[in-house]
């Protein structure tokens, strides 16, 4: 590559992190970030690159000193070009027999030449006086960026303590707190332990929505996976379920998504078996009377348990996952005997929502007759 071509990659690697988690690069990616701009390439374009070049890449750019010289393929260089212009999706087969020539690569290049103004050539006479000020300048500029706070690429908590200090440390807020029910979160040692209260994230007629012990955390990025794993959770009544929740606000009141391992025994008059079921369901917030279920997906049938139990032993383990990629989501679930079960797709769909917050939630809807029963995270 030549320099300018260098130039035209750093700038083009730049702004596809950019699209992807919605501010910019200023250090080294980790794993999961190189997957998920990979992921969302694929989904958007229909070319693949590889998700090690994508972090060896990120070293390179944001200037690392023990970064090697990268130099990416033209056909690397054309999938991240049609990925920030927006290009038609495509398949390997069909842009090697029509575009060839990474049309889309130069026309990048292209572009940010005429952007780029000729720079003056005195910057080669920079005195070493000035070099050294500019050393001193970004070294302390590291060290102020550091030092304050920043989102980490990656978060995880296994809930091994749950005390309000811990819980708080952990980025955790707790909302409309139930204090009866929220002494309880740590019955069982190593676990959060929430359970299936009255409430909903949507009123009905009779009732304003209102989740209680609702447990949130910003969420950072733009793009990013949610995964919650739940032990033994096997609810039994009506609309006890528990999950993740996605938000606009911590009021409720703006556009939501939920997914949760939930129970259903109300089929309108139809003569059909309870279920305990995964649902996925969207809300466009105050203004609209009701939410969106866009996924239903019996996963065990309690009255055929009997019959065969290994069903019931499946939710030992089980886990739900939400991938957001620009607006495009993914709604996984998993279970079974052990808990490294793959992932099974539920569904995936565009959703006009900018959530900023995540939240894990145990509610039973406005049922007085429902019980209240745990739900153990882990």
């Amino acid at each position: 590559m030549t320099d300018k071509d260098t130039l035209a990659f750093i700038a083009l690697f730049k702004d596809a992190y950019q699209k992807c988690f919605g501010h910019a690069l200023e250090d080294p990616m980790s794993e999961t970030e190189s997957k998920l701009l990979c992921n969302q390439v694929l989904e958007l374009t229909g070319l693949s690159i590889g998700w090690k070049s994508v972090k060896n890449y990120s070293f390179f750019v944001t200037g690392r000193s023990s970064a090697k010289e990268e130099n990416p393929s033209a056909a690397t260089l054309d999938t991240l070009a049609r990925y920030v212009l927006g290009a038609p999706h495509t398949t390997e087969l069909k842009r090697k027999a029509e575009e060839s020539h990474y049309p889309w690569w130069f026309m990048y290049r292209d572009k940010f030449m005429r952007s780029t103004p000729a720079r003056d050539r005195s910057w080669q006479r920079t005195t070493i006086v000035s070099s050294i000020i500019l050393i001193a300048i970004a070294v302390a500029g590291t060290y102020l960026y550091r030092i304050t706070a920043k989102p980490p690429a990656e978060f995880s908590d296994d809930f091994n303590q749950v005390s309000d200090k811990a819980l708080h440390a952990h980025g955790w807020l707790v909302n409309d707190k139930d204090e009866n029910w929220w002494n309880k979160k740590g019955e069982v040692p190593g676990e959060l332990t929430l359970y299936t209260l009255k409430g909903d994230n949507w009123p009905d007629t009779a009732n304003k929505q209102g989740i209680k012990n609702l447990l949130t955390r910003k969420i950072p990025y733009d793009c990013f996976t949610a995964e919650l794993h739940l032990r033994n959770f096997i609810p039994r009544q009506e609309w006890q379920q528990a999950g993740l929740i996605l938000l606009e606000d911590t009021s409720l009141t703006g556009k939501s998504v939920r997914l949760s391992i939930a129970f259903n025994d109300y089929f309108a008059g139809a003569h059909l078996p309870r279920e305990i079921y995964i649902q996925a369901i969207t809300s466009q917030g105050n203004g609209f009377s009701k939410p969106e279920e866009i996924a239903h997906k019996p996963i065990l049938y309690p009255d055929s348990v009997h019959s065969n139990s290994i069903q019931l032993k499946m939710l030992q383990n089980s886990a739900l996952r939400i991938e957001k990629h620009g607006d495009r989501f993914r709604f996984l679930y998993s279970d079974g005997l052990t808990g490294n079960t793959a992932f099974r797709e539920v569904v995936s769909q565009d959703i006009d929502i900018r959530p900023k917050y995540i939240g894990i939630f145990a509610i039973r809807g406005f049922k007085d007759s429902t019980a209240a029963i745990p739900v153990h995270f882990t």
